[in-house]
């Protein structure tokens, strides 16, 4: 009895491959959305406001 080797991919097996990468991806995206979520960043203590005046602005026609 002769081995068969199959040395050509199929068409299913190569979409499973991608899809599988795919949803890899998107699971560590996911991972680190919500590590990043869980981060406490500070926050400015103060409201940050700056007068414009006027003077500065000139019309342009």
């Amino acid at each position: 009895m002769q081995i068969y080797r199959k040395t050509r991919k199929g068409f299913g097996s190569s979409l499973s491959r991608i899809g599988l990468k795919l949803i890899l991806v998107f699971f560590l995206i996911l991972v680190i959305f919500f590590i990043v979520d869980k981060i406490d960043f500070p926050s400015p203590n103060k409201a940050i406001k700056q007068n414009i005046e006027n003077e500065k602005f000139k019309v342009l026609k």
